[in-house]
């Protein structure tokens, strides 16, 4: 199980707001089985198996482009742990019992 970050921004739209464009590339995700996300306001975390979700990555990539948008920026990081399971919760989780009150 991999997760990734990505946020897609596509370039030269008509208006400075690209909400339309991300709900688009979120629309892939809805259709998708077998992955978790979370969109947050700066992008999209994913879960999965890697082969899965780096292909939805090129999904939401392409989704993006349209007679108004020739050019997509889009960017990806990944977390593939092969040890132990990762997952989405596991990592806050983590983090949370770390905490010192």
């Amino acid at each position: 199980m991999a997760i990734i970050e990505i946020s897609v921004v596509p370039v030269g739209t008509e208006g400075p707001s690209v909400s339309r464009y991300v709900a688009q590339a979120i629309n892939i995700l809805e259709k998708s089985e077998g992955i978790k996300y979370e969109l947050t306001p700066m992008g999209t975390i994913i879960e999965g198996e890697l082969d899965t979700i780096l292909n939805l990555a090129k999904e939401m990539h392409e989704i993006t482009f349209g007679p108004e948008v020739r050019r997509v920026v889009t960017t990806i990081k990944i977390d593939d742990r092969r040890d132990k399971s990762l997952t989405m919760e596991g990592k806050i989780a983590s983090v949370h019992s770390k905490q010192q009150s």
